[in-house]
């Protein structure tokens, strides 16, 4: 397999002792892992930061393994490392993202809400701005999963996302609840005390 594509971070797992697994999302080819080694050197490292794009370049000999990845920068959001509320969200995004789509399929309508959010998240003055959208993706990503359900699309951010949990537990996260779902309780705090 060889790819070369645009994709945004989605995870990143140590491995070995300089290396690392990272998990992107194309918009063609959905999620892709790679082995990117020297990834915790100074030049990688903030290169490979959940929510940045990069154009990785994967390649494998065999097919079944795990391709190497060689990534380029094309745009970083490491700049919002210093803003826990703008971090909480960019971490719930892509963690959830990671976390419940299989790897090499495509889901374009996914990618395109993902991508548009994490700019908002970027660009937005302020979370009321890009909030509501939080709880859109979730359940736009239920739906494209196929657990869509009616809910409420006015209630306020924090109480549309409090209508999706239940389901992003029971239907997509299963074992991987804890990790993830962590990520998003500390989104859901900081939202409170920003939008309400």
């Amino acid at each position: 397999m060889d790819i070369s594509a645009s994709a945004i971070i989605c995870a990143v797992r140590n491995h070995g002792e300089t290396g690392a697994i990272v998990r992107g999302f194309t918009a063609e080819y959905g999620m892709l892992a790679g082995y990117v080694a020297g990834a915790r050197g100074r030049q990688l490292r903030p290169v490979l930061i959940p929510g940045n794009v990069i154009k990785g370049e994967w390649r494998t000999r065999i097919t079944g393994q795990l391709a190497r990845l060689t990534p380029e920068p094309v745009h970083s959001r490491a700049h919002l490392l210093s803003e826990p509320l703008a971090t909480a969200a960019i971490d719930w995004v892509t963690a959830l993202t990671a976390a419940t789509l299989a790897e090499g399929i495509a889901y374009p309508r996914i990618h395109s809400a993902a991508d548009g959010l994490l700019s908002a998240i970027e660009l937005a003055p302020a979370a009321r701005v890009w909030a509501g959208a939080v709880a859109q993706y979730e359940t736009l990503l239920l739906a494209e999963l196929g657990y869509a359900e009616e809910h409420d699309s006015d209630s306020a951010p924090v109480a549309m996302m409090a209508q999706t949990r239940k389901r992003l537990v029971a239907h997509v996260l299963g074992d991987r609840r804890a990790d993830v779902m962590a990520a998003r309780e500390r989104l859901v705090e900081r939202l409170k005390r920003a939008v309400m």
